[in-house]
């Protein structure tokens, strides 16, 4: 399995992942806002990292796994957002965690690709 393959199943298993654990948050005002905007930014990693592997140059992979990062980086705001106000701390951290590892792993894509 080549490394973009395995981020593809990885980014894949993040977005079913928060899907899952938002399906067993509370039914609320700020869960359904907040558990809409993770499920929405947590699948777009994997779908702009989809993306980012079909780039016909490395300026268009930059520009993608750009998103990717944003997205990534994102979800884990909406994590640690429902972390902080007290929602399935034990389900969320290793989500947290995940999101974090991802952000890094396109962080240092992003930088190989803008010093080619």
């Amino acid at each position: 399995m080549t490394k973009a393959d395995e981020l593809k199943r990885r980014t894949k298993a993040f977005a079913v992942d928060v899907v899952l654990f938002c399906r067993t948050l509370p039914r609320s005002l700020e869960t359904y806002r907040t558990s809409g905007q993770l499920i929405g930014s947590a699948t777009s990693v994997g779908s702009n990292y989809r993306a980012a592997c079909r780039a016909r140059s490395h300026k268009e992979f930059a520009a993608k796994i750009g998103t990717v990062i944003e997205e990534a980086d994102e979800s884990n705001f909406w994590l640690d957002l429902l972390i902080t106000l007290g929602h399935c701390a034990a389900t969320a951290e290793p989500l947290l965690k995940e999101a974090d590892e991802l952000t890094a792993i396109f962080v240092a894509s992003s930088n190989t690709a803008h010093s080619r």
